[in-house]
């Protein structure tokens, strides 16, 4: 599951949307996921083989065992958590050039983008692992190409308003209960840009 998940990332794909695109080939024979085309070849004692290309170029031909493939729940996450995985992430994403958020991909850091905030839901009081509590929220923000959650803690809350354009650096990208969020951290900075006009 390694291979599928550096597959994904080289061709700027969900590991998920990938998945569920083999699995659709499996029942179909084929199936496509935005520029790859997947071709079920057979199976061989438990594993289905699969190829896949791209403009007719050959990309991969590989098996997964068809237990994985008959899986209601997965996590993605551990797939995307191995050495490998996460050094192709960072070779993707060490670019100084702003990312668009519907290329925000999980395990991506040192990342920067420009955004526009959505909303400013009311913080929540969490205690800390180190027995501290703290103000905690996830604002949404939003590009051309789609919206994130931003998490923001403590004094960051306040820092950002609905309606003010912001530009974040050294940011990193995780999965929360399989939804996307953009973390900040203690090395990251959030600046804004352009913050609405008040009457």
């Amino acid at each position: 599951m390694e291979y599928l998940a550096l597959l994904s990332i080289k061709n700027g794909l969900y590991l998920s949307e990938v998945f569920q695109a083999i699995v659709t080939a499996r029942q179909k024979k084929k199936s496509q996921c935005q520029s790859l085309t997947i071709d079920y070849r057979g199976s061989n004692k438990k594993e289905a083989i699969f190829l896949i290309t791209k403009d007719s170029s050959v990309i991969a031909q590989f098996a997964v065992e068809e237990e994985v493939l008959l899986r209601k729940v997965i996590s993605f996450d551990s797939w995307m958590n191995t050495k490998k995985v996460r050094q192709q992430i960072n070779k993707k994403s060490s670019s100084k050039t702003p990312i668009k958020i519907q290329n925000m991909r999980h395990g991506m850091k040192k990342i920067s983008v420009q955004a526009q905030v959505l909303e400013t839901p009311t913080p929540s009081i969490v205690q800390t692992r180190y027995g501290n509590s703290a103000r905690v929220t996830n604002v949404w923000i939003s590009d051309e190409s789609g919206k994130i959650k931003l998490c923001l803690w403590n004094e960051q809350i306040d820092m950002v308003n609905a309606g003010d354009t912001v530009q974040i650096k050294n940011a990193s990208v995780w999965t929360f209960k399989g939804e996307r969020q953009l973390r900040v951290g203690k090395k990251g900075t959030i600046d804004v840009l352009i913050a609405p006009l008040t009457s």
